[in-house]
């Protein structure tokens, strides 16, 4: 079985438009004095690092026959077909041809993802989406899943 673990996080820039936030509150407070300066360009900093932390901290593991993406987990015996998306296909699955039944880890910033069938009759979701930086090794991974279950 080849494990996979992966931890999407948001890119520079946005931490980068963190610090920005901070300055933004920091001339906001100016005219009231040093400390409100200062005091908005430290709390506007920390609320926004913590945003975007909270938003880009999300992982992507196969473990325990299951495939675990953010909240979700869904056994791998209920997965279809794997496809690697790059480029164009991508942006595709990412707008007119995504379906709002489908469960989408979608994280604009990462240009590669994994589209995955759910066979489940049960389960009204038609696909998995996930936005991975290794789509390839996830896809390996849930088929070394799907082989030693076999």
């Amino acid at each position: 079985m080849q494990p996979y673990e992966e931890r999407l996080t948001a890119p520079r820039s946005w931490w980068f438009a963190s610090v920005l936030v901070g300055v933004a509150m920091a001339l906001i407070l100016l005219p009231f004095g040093t400390l409100p300066l200062l005091g908005g360009l430290v709390g506007g900093t920390a609320v926004a690092a913590v945003v975007t932390s909270a938003y880009g901290a999300v992982r992507i593991r196969v473990v325990a026959g299951s495939l675990v993406v953010g909240d979700a987990k869904i056994p791998v015996s209920a997965l279809g077909d794997a496809e690697v998306l790059t480029g164009e296909e991508t942006r595709a699955w990412r707008s007119y041809k995504a379906d709002p039944r489908a469960y989408m880890l979608l994280r604009a910033y990462i240009p590669t993802a994994l589209r995955v069938d759910i066979t489940d009759p049960e389960d009204p979701t038609p696909y998995v989406y996930v936005s991975t930086r290794d789509p390839e090794a996830l896809a390996a991974a849930l088929d070394s899943v799907r082989e030693s279950a076999a």
